[in-house]
């Protein structure tokens, strides 16, 4: 690296740093690095694919990129959450000065065949139509059931989101094991239970973030079917953004954050008041409206059967010529002496035909 010289100190310019480095990283060994897959991102345009290796034990994370033909040429459909062991070696892109890991090679750890049967059971579910039986949300629900853990942030958070929304809300808690291998049995018997009370109208699921171990109840087949055939609509509050459980895909409805479940099972009650208050502004307006379109309505009537009438048409310059009592409309009608009677738009007179024209 060339630094440039400021009497005893030695100044490198970015270029200059970020290419000394590179070179020093690419001096380094490959070698494996285990991690849990996230924020994976692929698209067909891309040369490269890219994702990124967290360490659960302490959230320390890697930035990974790998050639697009090489990654898809493993077949290895990762998905976040995968636990895998990545080959390749550090390296810095210079123009930007990100430091990333230029993966060689990629192999699951540990879930990937136990991810390998939830694609099975996802894809089994699928075909017998569990996915597609979304049902509409009550707009006012009698009371809202909730299944949640005992002490989980999850169901403090979803109860302050709904009755912040709407303070007259009526809710039932039903606290469950929302991790390990009792939860799937205990949230389908939670369910089962809110389904017992006649007013509970929907029921939220919810379950903070956690590992994909964590999660894995919601990926349970029995509690998967008990979801999809719950007699009430469910909303699926489970994990965050990025996770996504069979539940979501069974649930009615999927809520990525509490707030957001809130907006899905009950309405917003100072939009309520505003919208109350308009409706009743135009109620008190609208008799007089109404008279007032009506009048407009009748004016419109009226001057079209003025100008209608055949006094109009009179009072235009125009007569009307009468015979023994009979309107005459041709001159073959009368002869020469013949009596007629004119009438005008004001007054009339007798006159006597002279003579004919055609």
């Amino acid at each position: 690296m060339e630094a440039v010289q400021y009497g005893d100190r030695k100044v490198y310019s970015v270029a200059a740093f970020n290419r000394g480095i590179a070179e020093w990283l690419s001096r380094l060994p490959s070698v494996w690095v285990e991690g849990e897959v996230t924020e994976l991102r692929r698209q067909e345009r891309w040369a490269s694919v890219f994702f990124t290796l967290k360490d659960p034990s302490d959230g320390a994370c890697l930035s990974v990129s790998m050639p697009r033909r090489q990654f898809d040429a493993l077949r290895l459909d990762l998905v976040d959450g995968e636990r895998a062991h990545v080959y390749g070696r550090p390296e810095l892109f210079e123009t930007r000065g990100d430091f990333r890991f230029r993966a060689l090679s990629v192999e699951r750890f540990g879930l990937g065949d136990h991810l390998a049967a939830l694609e099975r059971l996802k894809r089994k579910l699928a075909a017998e139509g569990l996915f597609e039986r979304a049902r509409p949300l009550p707009r006012f629900p009698r009371r809202i059931g909730l299944i949640t853990g005992n002490d989980a942030a999850a169901k403090r958070d979803v109860l302050t989101a709904i009755t912040t929304r709407f303070p007259p809300a009526r809710l039932v808690v039903a606290e469950t094991y929302v991790q390990g291998p009792r939860a799937a049995s205990a949230i389908i018997e939670a369910i089962a239970a809110l389904c017992g009370i006649e007013d509970v109208d929907v029921i939220v699921l919810a379950r903070g973030g956690g590992s994909f171990e964590d999660l894995l109840p919601f990926s349970d087949e029995r509690l998967v079917r008990a979801v999809a055939g719950c007699r009430v609509p469910i909303v699926s509050a489970v994990g965050h953004e990025q996770d996504t459980p069979l539940t979501d895909l069974a649930a009615d409805a999927r809520a990525s954050t509490p707030s957001v479940a809130a907006r899905l099972v009950v309405p917003d009650a100072d939009e309520l008041r505003e919208r109350l208050e308009q409706s009743r502004g135009r109620l008190h307006r609208a008799p007089l409206l109404t008279v007032e379109r009506k009048r407009a309505r009748l004016d419109a009537a009226h001057g079209r059967l003025r100008a209608l009438a055949p006094t109009a048409t009179l009072e235009r310059g125009y007569a009307i010529v009468r015979s023994g009592g009979r309107i005459v409309r041709g001159s073959e009608e009368v002869a020469p002496g013949t009596t007629v009677d004119v009438e005008l738009g004001r007054g009339g007179f007798g006159a006597r035909v002279e003579d004919l024209r055609e």
